[in-house]
C-alpha cells in the first residue's frame, strides 16, 4: 500500500511549552508524526494542487493572520483533546477562501489545535483534569502556509513553505 496524503498547514511557531508538554506526554505517537499546528486545508480540498499553489503565491497580507482560541475540550467520545478556535476567526476563513478560490467545499474547516488525537491516544477524566489546569494561548499568529505530505501513515514532511506576509508593506 502506498497511501500519500497532502495538506496545507499553519504550524505553531511560537514556543508554547504546555502544548508540547501535553502532546509529548499523552500523545507521543502524534507528537512524533507532526508538530503542533492548525490544519488550513485537508487533502480532499487540494486535489488540484498546482492552481492552489499559484493562489497561495499571490497572497500578500499586511500582517500575519490571527486565530483566537477557547479553553480545551474533549472530542471523539472523550478520547481526544483539542483547543478549539473562537467563533471570530474571519481571517482564517478569508485565508481559506483565498487559497481555495472557487472550489466547492463539502464541509467547513474549524480551526483547532489537537493535543491528543483519538487515533493514537486516550484521554481519561484524570488526564483531562490535569490538562485543564494548564495555561494555553488565547491567540496565535500565522504568517506562513506549509504544504505537507504523509506517506503510509508515517511522519509528515514539509514539501514547501509560503510566506504570506508582504515584508515590504509598511506596518
Amino acid at each position: 500500500m502506498n497511501e500519500i496524503r497532502k495538506q496545507l498547514t499553519l504550524f505553531i511557531e511560537e514556543s508554547n511549552l504546555n502544548i508540547e508538554k501535553i502532546r509529548a506526554e499523552f500523545n507521543p505517537d502524534q507528537y512524533n508524526l507532526i508538530s503542533a499546528h492548525v490544519t488550513l486545508c485537508r487533502e480532499d480540498e487540494i486535489e488540484s494542487i498546482e492552481s492552489i499553489i499559484e493562489r497561495i503565491k499571490s497572497i500578500s497580507l499586511k500582517k500575519p493572520i490571527s486565530i483566537g482560541f477557547k479553553s480545551v475540550e474533549r472530542f471523539s467520545n472523550g478520547k481526544g483533546v483539542l483547543i478549539p478556535a473562537t467563533d471570530r476567526n474571519i481571517e482564517f476563513r478569508e485565508l481559506r477562501k483565498s487559497v481555495l478560490g472557487q472550489i466547492k467545499l463539502t464541509k467547513e474547516q474549524f480551526p483547532h489545535i489537537t493535543l491528543m488525537h483519538p487515533r493514537n491516544s486516550t484521554c481519561t477524566d484524570a488526564i483531562f483534569e490535569q490538562v485543564k489546569k494548564l495555561k494555553f494561548p488565547t491567540e496565535l499568529e500565522f504568517g506562513k502556509i506549509s504544504l505537507i505530505e504523509q506517506r503510509n501513515g508515517g511522519y509528515w514532511y514539509v514539501l514547501q513553505e509560503f510566506n504570506i506576509v508582504n515584508k515590504n508593506v509598511a506596518q
